[in-house]
């Protein structure tokens, strides 16, 4: 049996991002993929335009919509919107294209591709990664990147991630048409969803409609309630749309995402932003640092791959912990969050900022909270 470098459990944007990283420098990468042909992915899609600079082939092919303004509301009124300016406006995608867009790049970099290949063990023996599938074909590896999302066993199995998991309770679904929903503005309605916001993105010829929850709200959404509230504001009625609930892992923004030979990627390694629920950028830059830092490892300047999980935490964990705060004050006093948090004068470009790339949870969050605590405590 071969011995390859890498072994990418799952072929979604963060193990594609990894594999083609890993490929374009000439290591010897397997994807192990246990779907045949591209699956349907319904989330939001939105991302930084920053996200760019992790490639060195364009992403604009595959950009449904280049998001220019943001509007804000509470409970479809007392709206706000906000203009994204600069070099890093907001994308959004379709999560299947973008998946499959990038796990092309990656097989034409050089990156095997194993498919249909469901994972069902992973050992250690000897310094070397056993895989095995379903159907009992083995891989051996010298590192092992898990890259198979939100549901992934394998964190828990290796004692990586978040100790105790926190959950974000989301319904991501499409409607067919545009609706009144202006060309290159994203919404986002606060109010309607308790501990939490719902949004709608434009697509080419579709929206994107979804709701999360964020403080792991252990139950369900009401999500027939809020859409019969929030979609006849932008001419929708709620039977058009078609989607589905699941739970997204939150980061705690200091866990582990490494072991010895192992680590963890994109939603498997539970970097959701909890304010906002961005998932696209931090996977993408999860995949280009976890490819740098094995790069590293494979060619002996490194003697483990802790630089990954340090990398990470400086890069997106420092600025989630902050987040998180941030929605712990935000989502529990909305309607002063709101008041304060969006409706203030400088709030909207602050908020664009942080969705464009070029604004960190860290460099607002002192301010924000405290100015959010002082209002809660004297009302």
């Amino acid at each position: 049996m071969t011995l390859i470098d890498v072994a990418i459990i799952g072929g979604g944007a963060s193990g594609a991002t990894t594999g083609f990283h890993l490929a374009n420098k000439n290591k010897h990468v397997y994807i192990l993929e246990k779907n045949t042909s591209p699956v349907e992915r319904i989330c939001g899609g939105g991302m930084s335009a920053a996200v760019q600079n992790w490639f060195p082939f364009k992403l604009m092919p595959i950009v449904d919509e280049v998001i220019t303004n943001v509007e804000f509301s509470w409970k479809n009124t007392d709206k706000v919107i906000a203009e994204l300016s600069g070099s890093s406006p907001f994308w959004i995608v379709k999560r299947e294209r973008l998946d499959s867009f990038l796990l092309d790049q990656a097989v034409n970099a050089g990156c095997n591709l194993l498919t249909p290949f469901n994972v069902v063990n992973i050992e250690k023996s000897s310094n070397i990664w056993q895989i095995t599938s379903l159907d009992g074909r083995q891989i051996e590896a010298k590192a092992v990147v898990i890259a198979d999302g939100s549901q992934s066993p394998w964190p828990k199995t290796f004692n990586l991630g978040p100790k105790k998991q926190k959950f974000a309770s989301t319904f991501s679904g499409r409607i067919q048409r545009k609706g009144n929903l202006r060309s290159e503005t994203a919404r986002f309605e606060f109010g309607l969803v308790n501990n939490g916001f719902a949004w709608a993105f434009p697509l080419s010829n579709e929206v994107s409609i979804g709701m999360g929850t964020f403080l792991d709200n252990k139950n369900s959404i009401p999500v027939n309630e809020i859409l019969k509230s929030f979609l006849p504001d932008l001419g929708f009625a709620p039977s058009e749309v078609i989607g589905q609930e699941k739970k997204l892992r939150i980061w705690n923004g200091h866990s582990n995402l490494n072991g010895d030979g192992i680590l963890l990627v994109g939603d498997a390694a539970s970097l959701c932003d909890p304010f906002l629920a961005e998932g696209l950028r931090p996977a993408l830059m999860s995949g280009f640092e976890a490819a740098k830092s094995l790069i590293y490892w494979l060619e002996g300047n490194n003697n483990s791959l802790d630089e990954y999980t340090k990398q990470m935490k400086i890069n997106w964990g420092n600025s989630m912990a902050w987040g998180k705060r941030i929605a712990q004050v935000f989502y529990r006093f909305p309607k002063v969050g709101y008041q304060l948090g969006v409706k203030r004068p400088t709030a909207p470009e602050r908020i664009a900022q942080i969705l464009s790339g070029q604004m960190s949870y860290e460099d607002i969050a002192k301010r924000v909270i405290k100015r959010l605590l002082l209002q809660t405590s004297t009302s």
